[in-house]
């Protein structure tokens, strides 16, 4: 552990390094340059000082992707604080039982969040801030409060020639301590707080940094869309470009696919991470319309045009995501066969990776020239994976994987951690996989999720779903067990049922069709005996995951 570089460092390094350029956008807002940046975590540090934060202690921030959430991040990291994102869609409950438990002495809200909070639901909280300005909504601690009041004047005092590169001396930290205490989203009830050391934050950028920034430009740009407090979007979206130079922009704001689009255009970013469902979307509803005519079918089935046609093809979807990325990056989820394999056959450079909340989160990656259909790529350095099975090739079993990447515990849950980690360390992940000899990862579902035929045999209803998703009219499904039968809930593409004109009862139809279709494919102990019409879409955790609990 004594040759692991402070995180902490890495921080402080970027932005002595970069101080003049362009640092953190709000799209379409404002702009901190990388001293801008070092500026607002001093100023915060004044405060905690003043309102008596030990290190160690805990501090919470809400709200939506913003360049404040990532200030507010990184200067409780170098203050030697301990951070607890908490994921801005959870309602006031949810928000209250976070605080409380983590037991947080400050909160950072943004706009939208502060009206989901009721202060008195969080009595030991000393003070709450401001996403966007960093004022004070509600303070308990008066040393804090004249701070707030007097910020400049003390700033001035502390530093009357300026505040330069030099005067950058921030708390540094030890591999093993805690830095973050972060709520998994969770859809089996109250979600457990996974501790996480620097070492785990070090690791991950780390290798982004060797195996990913190797191929991107000096001063790239990126797009953050997933939710920074979820650890996929705070590692590979926030915490690996700003430790790297880059110029982030944050979409602070509800992430529709129009949306997303615009900002794709106009940022051209050098690499997309996104989860499937937002590149499906976009694939489905903007691209596979413009391709699925009977000449584009026509031409790629004539082998002297075909390749041309590819080309024009995957321009196409490389434009739709800015035309600059190096590769796209799926992560959360697999994605559906029928999209991967699109992206494939016209050689886009899309991969997969793969990981938990409880590795922060990276298990396995394979950069797109080494990616192979249908896994999730290979593990990644500092990381020991393995597959508990008898024969790891061919028959599937429960993924594991020990070091640095792997949290401390669950946060006041010993009997959690010791089910999730083995005394020989090593984290048991709860997925199902087999694993190619050389190493890549074949993820079958979830184990909590796989159903038990009526004679015994395994079914796994990610693997039915992927297919059924591809069906016409099918936008989400899920495969739930009613006594022995399977049963397929269906919430189906309601705007183009509607644009076709479609009644209820056409609906039903299509779908009769499609389960029909579907069991002429399926083994006999998986095949679907009767579908229901959903007329909602799936409720979903932040990373767009459906909460399977409610619907069993």
């Amino acid at each position: 552990m004594n040759d692991i570089p402070s995180f902490n460092s890495y921080i402080e390094k970027t932005i002595k390094d970069n101080w003049l350029l362009d640092a953190l956008t709000d799209y379409k807002g404002t702009t901190l340059q990388y001293h801008d940046v070092a500026r607002k975590i001093e100023k915060l540090h004044i405060m905690l000082e003043a309102a008596g934060i030990q290190k160690g202690d805990r501090i919470a921030v809400c709200g939506r992707n913003s360049a404040h959430w990532a200030v507010a991040f990184l200067a409780t990291l170098t203050y030697g604080a301990v951070i607890v994102p908490i994921l801005h869609e959870f309602n006031g409950e949810q928000i209250h039982n976070i605080v409380n438990h983590s037991e947080s002495r400050l909160l950072f809200v943004g706009d939208y969040v502060v009206k989901t909070i009721t202060p008195e639901e969080m009595p030991h909280l000393e003070g709450i801030f401001n996403l966007p300005d960093f004022s004070l909504l509600t303070c308990r601690n008066d040393a804090l409060m004249h701070a707030r009041e007097h910020l400049n004047e003390l700033f001035g005092h502390k530093y009357p020639n300026a505040y330069r590169k030099e005067d950058l001396q921030w708390y540094e930290g030890t591999p093993e301590e805690m830095c973050m205490i972060n709520y998994t989203s969770g859809t089996t009830g109250f979600s457990k707080g996974v501790m996480l050391p620097y070492r785990a934050l070090w690791s991950n950028v780390d290798f982004c940094q060797r195996f990913l920034g190797n191929h991107m430009p000096k001063f790239s740009r990126t797009l953050s869309i997933l939710p920074m407090a979820h650890m996929y979007g705070m590692a590979i979206e926030f915490l690996f470009p700003f430790c790297s130079g880059y110029h982030l922009f944050f979409l602070n704001r509800l992430p529709s696919p129009a949306i997303i689009a615009e900002a794709f255009k106009e940022i051209c970013p050098d690499v997309v991470v996104a989860v499937p469902l937002i590149i499906e979307k976009i694939i489905r509803k903007r691209v596979f319309p413009k391709i699925q005519s009977n000449v584009f079918k026509i031409l790629l089935q004539m082998p002297v045009v075909s390749k041309k046609v590819k080309e024009r093809i995957c321009q196409e979807v490389y434009a739709a995501f800015g035309g600059r990325a190096y590769e796209v990056i799926v992560g959360g989820a697999p994605l559906n066969q029928e999209v991967e394999a699109f992206l494939k056959s016209i050689d886009f450079p899309i991969t997969v990776g793969y990981g938990t909340t409880e590795c922060a989160p990276l298990i396995s990656f394979s950069d797109y020239h080494d990616f192979v259909p249908s896994s999730c790529g290979c593990p990644v350095a500092n990381m020991e994976v393995k597959i508990l099975s008898p024969d790891p090739q061919h028959v599937e079993g429960e993924i594991v994987c020990r070091g640095l990447n792997v949290m401390l515990g669950y946060y006041k849950n010993e009997k959690a951690t010791r089910k999730a980690i083995d005394e020989e360390g090593w984290y048991h992940t709860g997925d199902l996989a087999t694993m190619s000899t050389d190493g890549h990862i074949f993820i079958r579902g979830r184990l909590k999720n796989m159903l038990l035929g009526a004679n015994g045999q395994n079914v796994y209803p990610e693997e039915i779903e992927d297919k059924l998703n591809s069906m016409p009219l099918v936008s989400e499904s899920l495969i739930v067990q009613r006594g022995n039968k399977l049963v397929a809930l269906v919430h189906p593409d309601m705007e183009e049922s509607k644009q076709m004109g479609f009644t209820q009862e056409d609906l039903e139809n299509v779908m009769e069709q499609n389960r029909q279709e579907l069991n002429a494919g399926l083994p006999v102990y998986s095949k679907l005996q009767a579908f229901e019409l959903q007329e909602e879409e799936f409720m979903k955790t932040p990373k767009r995951s459906i909460k399977r609990y409610l619907y069993k």
